[in-house]
Parts: structure tokens; C-alpha cells; sequence
């Protein structure tokens, strides 16, 4: 049976980091290669790559290139200039924990080796990457295991291989039901002001061959109300202790939209992306980006000159509006902090 995954983001090679540029996704098919952790921060600002697993694995090769560059410069005292890269790449983007959680652990090891740094850390790289691809295919399995056959479904942003290490979140349980017979239709958001649906998810999806229709996010509502859509189905870049979940903007109201019309709401995410330090949504960092994003399309003003634009990246959907988180641990139903709790301690957090 196809899985329909074909893509991968994020490839490391002797020479270096190589990333698809997502930016000029879908006109254009290119790839950088990046040697220096510095230049990997500025991509992942850049939103070069994008999507907390993907920006995850992608923090796990940028340590190996600092340690490689600062072993080679200082081989007796290069753990200090490497802290100072991995402080310098912990900031590139605040609200995805998994940056955090990867430059943690590639810390954690890098601190404990002595001589060449670069075999230890280059395997454990390899090792989260892999291990993430292995997470999205079996939370798309636990994901489709919800869906009836038949299901339309809806997804906002990208939650795809472009996203992760491979496979995908949201998009993996996609790819798991529609190679399983059970879905209809595969609807996605636009997503403003970057577009991740109209040029990731819907280049994804027609690369892998599912079928995808495009709408404009403010049509989420309407089209929920006409009963084309069973599940809405999303990922999310943290979640916090009780359940709340920050994901790209808009997916807040569509879950409002999604609840009014009896349609389901489902969050997928590895446990990576569970913050059982933030206590709440109210208590996670909302990342705001520049105002020439709205004001401008392409380079190209779309805006009336003089008018200020509010650009926040992300938004908090409470908890009661989920009604399921999929992880590779297992699914939480109507998540609280118990659940969340209880999801976590099954290996310890």
C-alpha cells in the first residue's frame, strides 16, 4: 500500500546542513547548504525551515556544525564558543520548544565528551531525526484510527514532511487515512500571511498524490457549516502542562468554528512539543513578526500607505476545545492537566 511520502526538509551531508528553502516553495525546488551554525539560526528565523520537529532535527545538525568549526579552531577550550552558539541559536525562534528541547540535549551530551566532539553528536542527531520520522508514522496510525471512512478533513499551516523530519504530524495522520481508504476530501487553509497552506500543504499533498482543495481561512466557518468537514486536524509547536495548545495563527478560531458545528478538533504533535513546564497557554512566549508580512504580498504593498498591520505568528486554543491530542506515546481525549500528566509519566518527563 503507498504511503504517499516522498519528501524530506532536512539532509545532512559531509559538506554540511542541507535545507529546502520553503520560502520559494512551490515555483521553486531549492536547496542551501549551510556550514556554520550562525547561518543555520538565521534560516530557522528566516523560516528558511519551519515547524517545530523540523526546526528541532534542524538545531540537532547546527550543534554538529558548531562543534565541528569550534573543535577545529580550539581543540583543547572549544565547549565555551559552542555555548555561545547554542545560546545564539536557542533564541532564533521562541515560541517552538522543540528548538529548546533539541539544543538542550545536544548541550547535555556535547558537555560530556572528550576529544572530537562531532561522532557523538552527529549520531545523536541522526538519532532524533530518525526517531522523529518513526513518531509521525506511528501518530499518524493513532490519528487515523480516529477517522471514520468517508471523513472530509481540514488542516491549517503545514504540518507535513516539510515540517517535520518526515512524514509529518498533522499531515502524517492525513497521509495514514487517506492510504488507509477512510477519507473523502482534504481541504486547507491559505494560511496568512505566509501562505504555508496554499504553497506547502497543497505542494505536499499533490507531489504525494492526495487530493487537496484550497480555501481562504475565513471560509473554514462556512465550509464546516455546509457538513463537508468531520475533523479538523492540526499540529501544534508547544502544548502546555493542561492541555492548551499554540499553533500558527488562526487555528484558534477555527477551532471556535469547529466546536460550534459539532465538528472535531484534533492536535498532533510528538511529546517533544509537551511543555509540562508552562503551565498553561497563558504562559507560552507568542512570537511577533514583522508588520510588512501583512502590509505586503511578494514584496508587493497590498495595504493602504500609512496603516499599521498586527502580526502575531501564533495563538493559544484552550484545551476544551480539543478533542483529542495525538502524540507517539498515545491519545489524550479532552485533554486536562491530569491527562497530560499521566500521558507523560508513561516514560518520564
Amino acid at each position: 500500500m503507498p504511503d504517499h511520502d516522498s519528501i524530506r526538509a532536512v539532509r545532512w551531508t559531509d559538506s554540511g546542513l542541507e535545507l529546502l528553502d520553503q520560502r520559494v516553495l512551490p515555483h521553486q525546488e531549492t536547496c542551501l547548504l549551510l556550514e556554520q551554525c550562525s547561518d543555520v539560526a538565521q534560516a530557522i528565523t528566516d523560516m528558511v525551515v519551519r515547524g517545530a520537529p523540523a526546526i528541532g532535527v534542524t538545531a540537532a545538525y547546527a550543534a554538529v556544525l558548531a562543534a565541528r568549526v569550534r573543535y577545529a579552531a580550539q581543540p583543547a577550550d572549544w565547549k565555551p564558543a559552542f555555548a555561545q552558539d547554542m545560546q545564539q541559536l536557542a533564541q532564533a525562534r521562541p515560541t517552538a520548544v522543540n528548538l529548546a528541547w533539541a539544543v538542550d540535549r545536544m548541550q547535555r551530551l556535547a558537555a560530556s565528551q572528550q576529544g572530537d566532539p562531532v561522532p557523538a553528536l552527529l549520531a545523536e542527531a541522526r538519532a532524533i531525526h530518525d526517531a522523529d520520522i518513526a513518531a509521525n508514522r506511528a501518530m499518524g496510525e493513532l490519528g487515523a484510527a480516529c477517522i471514520e471512512a468517508g471523513s472530509g478533513v481540514l488542516t491549517h499551516c503545514n504540518t507535513g514532511s516539510l515540517a517535520t523530519g518526515g512524514y509529518g504530524t498533522a499531515l502524517g495522520v492525513i497521509r495514514s487515512a487517506w492510504a488507509a481508504g477512510k477519507l473523502g476530501t482534504v481541504y486547507a487553509d491559505e494560511t496568512r500571511p505566509w501562505l504555508q497552506g496554499a504553497r506547502l500543504t497543497a505542494w505536499e499533498l499533490v507531489k504525494d498524490k492526495i487530493p487537496v482543495t484550497l480555501l481562504v481561512d475565513g471560509a473554514a466557518a462556512w465550509l464546516m457549516q455546509q457538513g463537508r468537514v468531520q475533523w479538523v486536524i492540526v499540529g501544534s509547536d508547544r502544548i502546555a502542562a493542561n492541555g492548551d495548545v499554540a499553533n500558527k495563527i488562526g487555528t484558534y478560531s477555527t477551532a471556535v468554528a469547529a466546536r460550534h458545528h459539532g465538528v472535531k478538533f484534533m492536535v498532533v504533535a510528538p511529546s517533544s512539543t509537551v511543555d509540562m513546564d508552562t503551565a498553561s497557554g497563558a504562559d507560552i512566549p507568542i512570537e511577533r513578526r514583522a508588520a510588512d508580512e501583512v502590509l505586503q504580498a511578494g514584496g508587493q504593498p497590498v495595504a493602504a500607505a500609512g496603516a499599521q498591520a498586527w502580526n502575531p505568528a501564533f495563538d493559544i486554543t484552550p484545551a476544551e476545545l480539543v478533542d483529542v491530542i495525538v502524540t507517539e506515546r498515545g491519545r489524550v481525549e479532552r485533554p486536562d492537566r491530569a491527562k497530560m500528566c499521566s500521558l507523560m509519566a508513561i516514560t518520564g518527563n
